[in-house]
């Protein structure tokens, strides 16, 4: 028996990267698995993994705008009739649109923000009463050790996921006498294709902030975000868990 049988995971931008990850390994722990992204093909393509791996009808995709609120709405219903109920929510859908500030255009930060922030209100606001009336449920916000520290070039990023890190302490504390715990991840320097795009200087210059000398891995946050989706975190709620390998001390 798996530590998540009979639960019901929604993972918005579970297609790719740190997202897949998350929803691979809950998959694994029995959870069923309902995937939010924007791209068809990235998602059959995880959607057929996961099913091949632990059977058919164990996930299902959902193409959805998570910055829009109807499509959020829209896409929520659907869920529900396909799984019934969604018992965890892993808010993970995230952008990056970087530039030094004097040179970012407004539709820059407003993307960033409306995908990163904006995103974990929908989905909260849309899931939030049915886990109050079953007086239980899991809400996970993937933030980043820059919503923390901040990072040159990078305002508009590090402005979402310090506002993630805001929103999730407010909700944990709203939501707290009803059962729902609400917790926050915050990952540093991940190699996914994000990091993967930086230049041999700019990766010399990350690992040297690193004391463990290495990147973490999608599986890192995913076992991070397991054990916060799971009954032994039921007296955790408002807390940012950084995954940074010694980053953020």
């Amino acid at each position: 028996m798996g530590k998540l049988d009979s639960q019901v995971a929604l993972v918005t931008g579970g297609t790719a990267g740190i997202g897949k990850g998350i929803a691979l390994k809950l998959a694994a722990e029995g959870a069923q698995i309902a995937i939010f992204g924007r791209s068809a093909e990235r998602g059959q393509s995880v959607l057929e993994e996961i099913n091949e791996k632990y059977g058919s009808g164990r996930a299902a995709f959902y193409q959805v705008d998570v910055s829009q609120k109807e499509s959020v709405s829209d896409a929520i219903k659907n869920v529900v009739i396909d799984f019934k109920q969604v018992n965890i929510l892993v808010n993970n859908a995230g952008v990056t649109r970087d530039q030094l500030l004097m040179r970012m255009s407004e539709s820059d930060w407003d993307e960033v923000m409306d995908i990163n922030v904006k995103s974990c209100y929908n989905l909260s606001h849309a899931l939030v009463r049915p886990m109050m009336k079953a007086r239980k449920g899991k809400i996970i916000n993937i933030s980043s050790v820059v919503g923390l520290t901040g990072n040159t070039g990078q305002a508009n990023y590090a402005a979402s996921k310090a506002a993630i890190i805001g929103f999730t302490k407010a909700l944990a504390k709203e939501l707290a006498a009803r059962g729902i715990c609400v917790n926050c991840v915050a990952p540093g320097f991940i190699k996914t294709q994000m990091t993967d795009a930086l230049n041999e200087q700019q990766q010399e210059t990350t690992l040297s902030q690193i004391p463990m000398g290495r990147m973490g891995s999608p599986e890192d946050i995913a076992n991070a975000v397991l054990f916060l989706s799971c009954p032994e975190s039921d007296y955790i709620t408002g807390q940012v868990i950084t995954v940074d390998g010694g980053m953020v001390m």
